[in-house]
């Protein structure tokens, strides 16, 4: 990809994410949310192959359905309020379009379908982009506006989300569609908790970029897309897969990794608000994501290839790891010890 595009690309979505998580009128929202999606499709669409176009036009639609209708809600709000502030959205016609337009925008249940096809036809680091940062700008959004959300609708969207993540995740042999239903579960334990305690919302979200981002840079750093390909990457580079075999677990919930902070504070939190059924099930459903995420910690760790002709011994990369994911990895597997330290207010 030449250089001034990419350049051009990269300085659109940070200007499109500063904007939209840094205004607190609709209009500018809506505008950081176009550019964002307008610079994001020079990387999912750069290696010319027709899934690569496949999975442009699917987010390119999907995004801009969302866009017109975040701009229709708060137009319905404006006219029956007089109102452009985010945080004033008061009319319940307005409140059903904002969180189904979200909802397209993250890829929670029931608009989930364009995403994990999406990450599949996208190259890893643009896959990477996809379902850590990309998410920010409307996990902002939802949080600005938690106060006015339905409880009940959000609470069915999250189980929803847990479940068919957890359950859709247990078939796959692709390595990036693995990882998309593994943010569509994660996206169900951030939506559940929002209305109660936005902070540990926010909270979840940052320590899923932190886990999440390590796994995809291990994946890119070892060339796996699938997961017999995973199976023979342990003679690429040992450490890293066995650093990534953590990585893994922690993004499973598992203490005491880092990965099970969020789940622990959410679930305390649901049962501070009595709705302790809610916490039940969805630590429940977390099990199903749990199955897919030993499986590939287990395979991370073979260390000895099948003997067949289909798959040869890779060959050991003699180039260090990435410094930042070595960063990355020990944060994602050692911060459980600091939670204490993390006030959260109600």
């Amino acid at each position: 990809m030449n250089p001034h595009m990419k350049l051009i690309s990269f300085s659109g979505l940070t200007l499109g994410t500063t904007i939209t998580t840094s205004s607190n009128h609709w209009i500018m929202a809506w505008t950081g949310l176009e550019i964002n999606t307008l610079a994001i499709i020079p990387l999912i669409s750069k290696s010319h192959h027709p899934r690569a176009i496949e999975a442009t036009i699917k987010y390119f639609l999907v995004q801009a359905a969302a866009s017109a209708l975040i701009l229709f809600s708060s137009m319905t709000n404006a006219w029956a309020t007089g109102q452009w502030d985010i945080t004033q959205l008061n009319h319940p016609t307005s409140c059903i379009l904002l969180t189904t337009a979200i909802a397209m925008k993250l890829g929670l249940v029931p608009f989930h379908f364009w995403l994990p096809e999406v990450l599949q036809g996208s190259p890893m680091t643009t896959a990477m982009l996809l379902a850590t940062v990309m998410k920010l700008p409307p996990i902002t959004i939802l949080t600005l506006t938690s106060h006015s959300l339905n409880p009940a609708l959000l609470t069915m969207m999250a189980i929803a989300s847990t479940t068919l993540g957890g359950w859709m995740g247990l078939n796959q042999t692709q390595t990036r569609k693995i990882l998309a239903f593994s943010s569509i579960s994660h996206l169900g334990w951030m939506t559940v908790i929002i209305i109660y305690n936005p902070k540990l919302t926010m909270l979840t979200f940052f320590l899923y970029i932190l886990i999440t981002t390590p796994v995809f840079t291990a994946f890119n750093t070892t060339k796996t897309l699938k997961l017999s390909t995973m199976m023979v990457s342990w003679t690429k580079s040992p450490t890293l897969n066995a650093s990534l075999m953590l990585t893994l677990l922690s993004l499973a919930g598992l203490p005491p990794l880092t990965g099970f902070m969020p789940k622990w504070l959410i679930i305390q939190e649901l049962s501070k608000q009595e709705l302790s059924p809610t916490a039940t099930i969805i630590a429940l459903l977390s099990l199903l994501g749990l199955f897919f995420y030993l499986r590939l910690a287990y395979y991370s760790t073979i260390t000895l290839p099948p003997n067949s002709a289909n798959h040869t011994k890779q060959w050991y990369m003699n180039s260090p790891t990435n410094l930042l994911t070595a960063l990355l990895m020990s944060l994602s597997t050692l911060l459980l010890p600091l939670s204490p330290m993390i006030c959260i207010t109600p």
